[in-house]
């Protein structure tokens, strides 16, 4: 059964919500068409609304009292939004009613009959012109003749005058406030187009509108006024970049104050350039933000495990050891070497793997199995042929309400399973459109690569197929997606991600020889690399699972615990009080017991829980908010349109150092976004270029696109909405991890693994 609302009539035609309507109340509604009507159906409770627009769906998702009823099932932060949204548009009323009464001089609308106008504006997202006749017919109920007052008496007479002077004024209003919202729109375009012809002039990324400067710039330049002159090419080289390295090192400082409090780890981001230079990026990250230190070119020093040493032994030594409590690297073999010796020097620290480059490995292996990779392959087939052809791209938007069926992910991995699920999601949508009559009566539907869709879609061993991939690596997807989330530290989650995917594939596959191969899968990946301490804590001092754990506590998590309590706190009288602070943390004594404490296990940060609540046991707590403080991934992206290697290619000392400042300054202010970043961004088109390295396989066609005869037109596609509540709210990716955590096979598996692992790596 589709996740999305069937159809609520035969006779209406689903219209896709185009990014041209801006409201935030068009995320909300689905929109159908019945002949030349339009009508708006409500995601949460299905209420449909034959008239009034996006105003009255506002209404009905606020729970405004007016002309619609209230939405019981509206979530509180959509209501709270579209309560907000109304106030803005009664603001914005109130500054037109004052504007039209600068230039006029005449009274304001009737209140009713500006609601009604309003509500015209929110129909169309957009200020339609009332229709106001050059000149009134004689007939016209809006005309009173001199002749009629004259002939009228009394209060008929006060009446009519009245009504006169009423329609006249608000004729005149309405003609102003239109005059007034047409002359800001044609403004409003010709600053899009300035902006445009600066962008593409320049060669400048589009996506860089989703900056949070852009704005910023804009309303920088508008409050400055007329006299505001542009900045120079030697200005922006200049002083500019000079104050901008002090603004962005003042920012770095209150990251560094944290350091102190939750401790951080140094990140190892190692990535190859077009001619085959081997860069590694080294950041620093706590939960306040992530800072970039700096950008080395060891292609000469990857094949000596001395240089590489020497330079993140640079590294700590700078960031501070008291401060550092892991090193993430990827899992290369001299990367083994090196964090052995690190943790040698530095017996106060840790090294560890990429969690999300050994996640990526294993959708990689995933994938190479014969069964998946053929049926990702037909997958692939149907999505080629809908990326390259206008008519099919629109028409299974509008049948999948605006969403893609192509969903582009970090890695080209990801992307493929991640693709293969909303596929699943969308397979009635999908099968809806094949068997309509629109689908029969177009051309493309007679070719080869329609008819292959048509066959595909029709299968039920296809979507056998794409069901059961869906259930075997949606878990590992949520794990991937909580080590590279900003939200929240993943160290208290990914001990707790991993046994549930591997729990997840047991009681989808049931029978050991059936599920046993992919957890070799994510054994190798995973427990190959030395085994990492800090994760078994993270997990033992997470309440959200701790108090869940019927039993005794498996070994392995409490031996992680013990180890990091011996690494991390070389005062060995300190390490005696966490112990004993232990025993309240287990029993819940104290104010680990309060009712506050016992419901905020599942609704703060575990580091929060910890701040709060661990005042009774200041040694633990404090252990606890370091180690549950820390991220599990070196993965950081954000590199692009840096000038990087322009950088390391730089001959002079001068421009080097100045080229130095300017990727410090581009890159942490990349950053800083990541942890500012509040507001919606449109969606990622998957057919833009900007996504071709993750989703290339998913979109490029095997065929000249000139064959399509005139169906390659980008002009005519109808651009994608991005309504993902139609897929099902998304919900917070710890929150599906659940309880219990007593099944010893996954354990005693991981811990076999380990003991083979160990073995090896002292024999190397």
């Amino acid at each position: 059964m589709s996740l999305l609302p069937q159809p609520i009539a035969s006779s209406l035609e689903p219209v896709p919500i185009n990014s041209q309507k801006h409201d935030p109340a068009w995320k909300h509604c689905q929109m159908f068409k019945n002949g030349d009507r339009v009508q708006l159906k409500c995601l949460y409770c299905g209420k449909v609304f034959k008239g009034g627009g996006i105003h009255r769906i506002k209404e009905h998702l606020a729970g405004q009292k007016g002309n619609a009823s209230t939405c019981l099932r509206v979530p509180p932060d959509v209501r709270i939004l579209m309560q907000q949204s109304l106030d803005g548009v009664v603001v914005k009323k109130k500054k037109k009613q004052k504007i039209a009464e600068e230039i006029t001089g005449i009274s304001p609308l009737p209140t009713g009959e500006m609601d009604t106008f309003g509500n015209q504006c929110d129909v169309n997202s957009g200020l339609q012109l009332l229709a106001v006749p050059e000149t009134l017919e004689p007939d016209s109920s809006l005309l009173i003749t001199r002749e009629e007052g004259k002939n009228n008496r009394g209060t008929d007479r006060r009446k009519r005058g009245r009504v006169k002077r009423a329609d006249k004024n608000a004729i005149s209003d309405a003609v102003a406030i239109n005059s007034i919202a047409l002359d800001s729109k044609r403004e409003n375009n010709q600053v899009h187009m300035a902006i445009a012809r600066f962008i593409y002039d320049a060669g400048v990324p589009l996506d860089a509108v989703n900056s949070v400067y852009f704005q910023q710039m804009i309303d920088a330049i508008v409050s400055g006024g007329p006299e505001v002159a542009a900045p120079s090419y030697h200005d922006l080289r200049g002083w500019i970049l000079k104050n901008s390295v002090e603004e962005v090192k003042n920012n770095i400082n209150q990251y560094m104050v944290a350091w102190g409090r939750t401790g951080c780890s140094v990140l190892v981001d190692q990535w190859n350039t077009h001619d085959g230079r081997i860069l590694i990026n080294i950041l620093a990250h706590c939960p306040e933000g992530i800072t970039f230190l700096r950008s080395v070119d060891v292609s000469v020093m990857m094949n000596s495990a001395d240089a590489l040493y020497e330079l993140l032994k640079e590294v700590v030594e700078e960031v501070g050891v008291r401060n550092v409590l892991q090193v993430i690297t990827s899992v290369e073999e001299q990367f083994l070497v090196l964090g052995k010796r690190l943790s040698d020097t530095f017996p106060t620290l840790y090294w560890a793997p990429c969690a999300f480059h050994c996640l990526d490995l294993m959708l990689e292996d995933f994938g190479k199995l014969d069964w998946i990779s053929a049926t990702l392959e037909q997958a692939k087939s149907i999505a080629r042929f809908v990326y390259n052809n206008n008519v099919v791209l629109n028409m299974m938007r509008r049948y999948t309400f605006g969403n893609d069926i192509v969903v582009p992910g970090m890695t080209r991995f990801a992307t493929n399973f991640m693709t293969l699920k909303r596929m699943v999601d969308l397979k009635q949508n999908l099968q809806d459109m094949i068997t309509s009559q629109e689908w029969m009566d177009c051309p493309c539907s007679k070719k080869p690569g329609g008819l292959e869709m048509l066959d595909i879609i029709s299968s039920h061993s296809f979507w056998s197929s794409c069901i059961l991939i869906a259930h075997l690596t949606d878990p590992l997807l949520r794990v991937l997606r909580i080590v590279s989330s900003k939200k929240r530290p993943a160290m208290g989650y990914v001990y707790a991600g991993i046994y549930r995917a591997k729990e997840t594939i047991k009681k989808e596959l049931v029978k050991n020889e059936d599920y046993i191969v992919y957890w070799n899968i994510i054994d190798n990946r995973w427990e190959r690399q030395w085994h990492v301490p800090l994760q078994a804590a993270g997990f033992y001092l997470n309440p959200k699972f701790f108090y869940r754990i019927e039993g005794d506590i498996h070994n392995e998590i409490v031996s992680g615990m013990f180890d990091c309590i011996e690494r991390l706190v070389p005062d060995i009288k300190i390490q005696d009080k966490i112990i004993k602070e232990l025993n309240a943390y287990k029993n819940s004594i104290g104010d680990f017991g309060r009712k506050m404490a016992i419901r905020a296990r599942d609704t703060l940060l575990p580091a929060e829980w910890w701040s709060t609540y661990g005042g009774s046991c200041p040694n633990l707590a404090r252990l606890a908010i370091r180690v549950l403080s820390q991220p599990c991934s070196s993965i950081v992206n954000k590199r692009n349109q840096i000038p990087f290697e322009q950088m390391h290619d730089s001959r002079n000392c001068l421009e080097r150092q100045r080229l130095t400042d300017l990727v410090f300054v581009q890159y942490n202010l990349r950053l800083m976004q990541m942890v500012r970043m509040n507001r919606e961004q449109d969606p990622r088109d998957p057919i833009s270029s900007d996504s071709s390295d993750v989703i290339d396989d998913w979109v490029s066609g095997k065929e000249t696109c000139l064959e399509d005869y005139g169906n390659s037109d980008w002009m005519a596609l109808d651009p994608p909405s991005g309504n993902i509540m139609l897929l099902g709210s998304s919900t917070d990716e710890a929150e599906d991890l659940g309880a219990g955590f007593d099944d010893y096979e996954i354990f005693n598996r991981v811990k076999d693994e380990e003991d083979n692992i160990e073995d090896n790596v002292v024999s190397q």
